[in-house]
């Protein structure tokens, strides 16, 4: 058979990330979930573990939005109207009034004209790059932008791409200046929050060089967030990285699937980037859209956020996130200053980002341990992640069973 070869070669590839330890192996599979108590956030049981309840330290959902009853019922409201699918993609007959309204609260949300909805976050990078970049656009991006943006430019196959050292806003003025005459348009893009260490891009400073530099470039010079990390999880009313930064890019991509508790991602931009995107994105054109339920529950989901219940559970997370990170430090772990619920613990070593990883799930604690090439080589790291559904019970336990660990 012609697969012969191939797989001999694959198993040979397999073999060789189990051995260097980049492997990242069997998924563990979620069998039920037991919701809070007074006492506790959500539990949640895996198979092949015996019953064991585990605390969930690497899940995005940030507000812990995705099991609150208001989300629940409004998605099962519109998969009772609309059906368990859309049927076909926008442009065709898959576009339904649910999908509109949900990009217009999103617009308003962000003080912006326009936005779209993609079946992704990663999908949104993808369809917002691709379509914006021509033979004669430079792309300029942080180092340490998540894999998506790096496919998107791969895809995109610009004039010329650069990469600037992570967050250093000197050598990004040095990367336009070194690129003056030679293209028409620069697109700057950067992560909001940095899905790895939970820093922040220091926006404000990336959109006044790139505004410096705009009247060099007869098709200026365009800033890109991808704030996926950021947007419901930062910020005191939760509107990401340029709330806390008070700075504002051209181009602004987010996820539904993150802090909203959904599925899905966006775009918001003015009505003509929106305009252009959704005639020429085929991530967009050629893909189903979310479902009409998940747009139901997204659209409950941003009410929640953009009210005082919203407000009070922002409140919540920041303090959470605080216990945590101080509570590392106090014990004697290294990790990075912010103030956005990613908390690394610096482990810069493979093996014992394993061991630690291993540690901690015998004890009932989800966490992900990140190993070369995901980050780079001595930033190894276990990436805890706090939610609003934890409490001060779930994240003092956490903290006993790391110093444990350290003492053992």
């Amino acid at each position: 058979m012609a697969l012969n070869r191939l797989t001999t070669t694959l198993e040979n590839n397999l073999n060789e990330l189990v051995n260097s330890g980049r492997a990242k192996g069997a998924e563990k599979i979620i069998t039920r979930i037991a919701p809070a108590t007074d006492q506790h956030g959500p539990r949640y049981y895996l198979q092949g573990f015996d019953g064991k309840a585990f605390i969930r330290m690497n899940s995005n959902s940030y507000l812990g939005l995705a099991l609150r009853p208001e989300l629940i019922q409004a998605e099962e409201e519109g998969t009772k109207n609309f059906g368990v699918g859309p049927g076909a993609v926008r442009f065709i007959s898959g576009t339904y009034q649910a999908h509109i309204d949900l990009e217009q609260a999103l617009a308003a949300f962000h003080r912006r004209a326009s936005a779209m909805l993609f079946s992704s976050a990663y999908v949104t990078s993808l369809g917002v790059i691709v379509p914006l970049t021509t033979h004669q656009t430079i792309i300029i991006s942080d180092e340490l932008n998540h894999n998506c943006i790096i496919n998107a430019i791969r895809l995109a196959r610009p004039a010329d791409k650069m990469v600037y050292r992570h967050n250093d806003m000197n050598h990004l003025q040095e990367l336009l200046a070194s690129v003056v005459g030679k293209g028409t348009r620069v697109l700057v893009i950067s992560d909001g929050i940095f899905s790895m260490r939970g820093d922040h891009v220091p926006l404000q400073e990336l959109v006044a060089i790139s505004k410096a530099f705009n009247d060099k470039f007869s098709e200026g010079v365009i800033t890109i967030i991808d704030d996926s990390h950021g947007v419901g999880a930062f910020g005191d009313t939760g509107r990401g990285t340029e709330e806390y930064t008070g700075a504002r890019a051209d181009i602004l991509i987010g996820t539904l699937g993150k802090a909203f508790g959904v599925n899905g991602g966006y775009v918001t931009s003015d009505a003509t980037v929106i305009a252009y995107l959704r005639e020429t994105a085929p991530m967009y054109i050629y893909s189903n859209p979310i479902t009409v339920g998940e747009a139901y529950a997204a659209h409950q989901a941003l009410r929640i956020l953009d009210s005082p219940v919203g407000r009070d559970l922002l409140r919540q997370l920041r303090a959470l996130t605080r216990r945590f990170r101080e509570g590392l430090q106090a014990i004697g772990y290294e990790t990075l200053p912010g103030e956005h619920p990613v908390v690394p613990l610096m482990v810069r070593d493979t093996a014992q980002t394993a061991e630690l990883v291993s540690y901690l799930t015998e004890n009932g604690i989800l966490a992900t341990g990140l190993n070369y090439p995901v980050v780079p080589k001595g930033s190894e790291e276990i990436r805890f992640q706090v939610c609003a559904d934890h409490t001060p019970a779930d994240i003092d336990y956490v903290l006993s069973v790391l110093e444990k660990y350290r003492h053992s």
